[in-house]
């Protein structure tokens, strides 16, 4: 989160003729003292005071630490923080470990295994658990294509109907999708070369229809507007595949959801895969990257009963960060991306936060 202190500086200029400053630069009485004679405002002409306004960028960064265990570590104080950007160690002019009100949009995979898909269809309305009165929340759903269920809301009841209405798509897990008029024989689940005609062209590949960066994409955008005095999180729920036609890539999504300020927070959901498509479903490494660069988490769970509990979990960590904002120092102004790198002194804990800023995203005071 970035946001823009405006500094109002009150200068007097010297220089007065020594006549005005005997007539007419007394001081006004004290309160008790006042008469209830109003005194003339002298002529605008008159008064040499000016306006200095200096604009000073902070950048906000949300920090969770854990202990080797992978629980939460809350009793953190200001001095045992360090904050370093462009290699560059910065000075932390606002601290707090109170908790944000969150702004989320939870992003479903639409596509999920069967198996999967009916866990988390058991699952949905337990996700309004994890969100308080203060909180507000939109829900997308995605395939190919992302799908808005619900804009932002902060009716609680409202996000339980709609989760509890909202039905899930699913596939087979199993099968590479062949096109019999090019196929080949099959030995043991194997295409076999035939040494004539060309090559089977849908043999062994799976139909990935699973948009999910552009999916981020969206919710990144819908977030972009939410009030910089929350805390503004994806909550992603997928099995990791991704379609490599997205319009919305890797790069361009990352720069999307650091410029709005956005921890992506996401559950995998466990499937089991047929020989050979791990080669195309290069998703789950990037959830990680997601997850990581952004300042947010990653989580596993296959069964209901892990869904439910994580639910609240990662509410409860997204809502209780710890919060330092410095405003760069040492920044090289020619570059647009400053990378962000926080430790702790106390040994033997791990840090969380976002991994930098863009200076193009940061807003300007006027």
């Amino acid at each position: 989160m970035t946001q823009t202190i405006l500094v109002l500086g009150m200068v007097l200029l010297l220089g007065m003729p020594a006549q005005a400053q005997s007539q007419g630069a007394q001081s006004p009485p004290p309160p008790a003292t006042r008469t209830s004679t109003p005194q003339q405002a002298p002529p605008p002409e008159s008064d040499t005071r000016s306006r200095l306004r200096v604009e000073t960028r902070l950048v906000i960064v949300p920090v969770t630490v854990k202990d080797s265990e992978g629980r939460l570590v809350g009793d953190l104080t200001k001095e045992e923080f360090r904050v370093f950007s462009d290699d560059v160690e910065q000075q932390v002019v606002v601290f707090t470990s109170d908790p944000f009100p969150l702004s989320a949009v939870v992003v479903i995979d639409n596509d999920l295994a069967q198996k999967a898909a009916q866990q988390v269809q058991k699952s949905l309305t337990t996700i309004s658990a994890g969100f308080a009165a203060n909180d507000e929340v939109a829900v997308v759903t995605y395939d190919e294509y992302p799908t808005t269920v619900a804009d932002f809301s902060s009716n609680n009841d409202d996000l339980f109907t709609k989760l509890k209405r909202l039905e899930l798509g699913s596939h087979a897990s199993a099968g590479a999708v062949v096109d019999p008029t090019t196929a080949g024989p099959v030995i043991n689940g194997r295409e076999q070369p035939t040494g004539t005609g060309p090559p089977a062209h849908g043999s062994g590949r799976y139909q990935i229809n699973n948009d999910m960066d552009d999916a981020l994409y969206a919710a990144g955008e819908m977030l972009k507007a939410r009030g910089r005095d929350r805390r503004k999180i994806i909550f992603l729920i997928s099995d990791g595949t991704d379609a490599r036609n997205n319009r919305h890539g890797f790069d361009e999504t990352l720069h999307t959801l650091l410029a709005a300020d956005v921890s992506l927070y996401a559950i995998s959901v466990n499937r089991s895969l047929p020989i050979g498509k791990s080669l195309l479903q290069h998703g789950a490494s990037e959830i990680d990257k997601y997850a990581d660069r952004t300042g947010g988490d990653r989580f596993a769970a296959s069964k209901q009963q892990d869904l439910e509990r994580l639910y609240s979990e990662v509410t409860e960590q997204a809502r209780n960060e710890y919060t330092l904002t410095f405003a760069p120092q040492g920044a090289d102004r020619k570059r647009d991306f400053h990378p962000i790198e926080v430790r702790v002194r106390r040994p033997g804990l791990s840090v969380l936060s976002r991994q930098g800023y863009y200076q193009s995203a940061m807003s300007i005071g006027h």
